[in-house]
């Protein structure tokens, strides 16, 4: 077994242990299963708890550990309101209205499981539900100024200025002639990297991070969201449907436009691994070192799922 496959194993296990400690969080704030609209919770929680890498919630704490001042009572709320975000984005995207795709994660997806209008439904109650979630963190540390720092940067990292202005554009470009890179580049950056600028930087700000050093953290998040959504454009074109749990070859089906489509698959690789570089570099110069969010950054660049 070569060094990196060494590597990538240590990863994966840890990444395995981290993935259950993000997940007994989210569970915490998982609302009862009860009542006249308990098909609703029903809806959120197949959304919420289906099989995934909780990358976002770790990415968050894992910043956090990158500074020494860190705020553990309010981390744990925004943690599940962040994957809250993730998973309500998901089902939205998976509906008839837009990618119209009935398997996620090697499971049926949320609308083929409880019909499109609870689909709706569910994805909105899980971002309402997120914002309540996060709400709750200035009852636990409401004087302290990253937290208020911290809500602002999620709502707007979530709204019309971040995801759904990425996804609005991605939309619109369907019926758009001639993309250039550079609006498909400003979809990439908004629709994937926003949610990841918002973990990273919000696990910063609990952290203790300063004006520069948060800077710093949203450049490299940036940097990771691209490539991140690179190695996903590529996936669909070289991936494995069990590896992966979603059907592959979409993208050509549906005559979307990828990252792929401009730089071709070597040009891709190179851009996601360059992109990587410069985002462990960034991450490099935070306070404290934190070996297991380099591994991981270099290992989402990697990946095969």
């Amino acid at each position: 077994m070569t060094q990196k496959a060494v590597r990538d194993m240590d990863v994966r296990r840890e990444l395995e242990e981290r993935t259950l400690e993000a997940e007994g969080i989210i569970r915490r704030f998982l609302p009862r299963e009860e009542g006249y609209q308990k098909t609703i919770m029903e809806a959120m929680s197949y959304a919420l708890m289906s099989p995934g890498k909780r990358l976002r919630p770790i990415l968050m704490r894992e910043c956090a550990a990158c500074f020494d001042q860190t705020s553990p009572q309010a981390l744990p709320f925004f943690m599940a309101a962040i994957e809250m975000i993730h998973a309500y984005s998901l089902v939205h995207d998976d509906l008839p209205a837009m990618d119209n795709d009935l398997l996620r994660r090697g499971k049926p997806t949320t609308h083929a499981r409880f019909g499109e209008a609870m689909g709706v439904l569910a994805g909105d109650a899980l971002l309402n539900y997120a914002f309540e979630t996060a709400l709750q963190s200035l009852e636990t540390d409401g004087t302290n100024p990253a937290v208020h720092k911290s809500l602002i940067l999620l709502a707007r990292k979530a709204g019309i200025y971040g995801m759904i202005g990425g996804q609005v554009v991605d939309v619109e470009s369907e019926h758009i002639q001639g993309m250039d890179k550079h609006r498909l580049d400003f979809i990439h950056e908004l629709k994937t990297g926003a949610l990841i600028e918002a973990a990273m930087c919000i696990g910063a700000l609990l952290g203790g991070a300063d004006e520069s050093q948060l800077l710093t953290v949203e450049q490299a998040a940036a940097k990771i969201g691209l490539a991140f959504q690179i190695e996903d454009d590529i996936l669909d074109i070289t991936g494995d449907e069990k590896t992966i749990g979603k059907p592959v070859g979409s993208d050509e089906r549906n005559h979307k436009v990828t990252y792929v489509t401009f730089a071709g698959l070597e040009g891709a690789r190179r851009d996601a691994e360059s992109l990587t570089r410069e985002a462990l570099e960034n991450l490099a110069s935070l306070p404290r070192k934190n070996d297991f969010l380099m591994e991981l950054v270099a290992y989402l660049a990697r990946r095969n799922r």
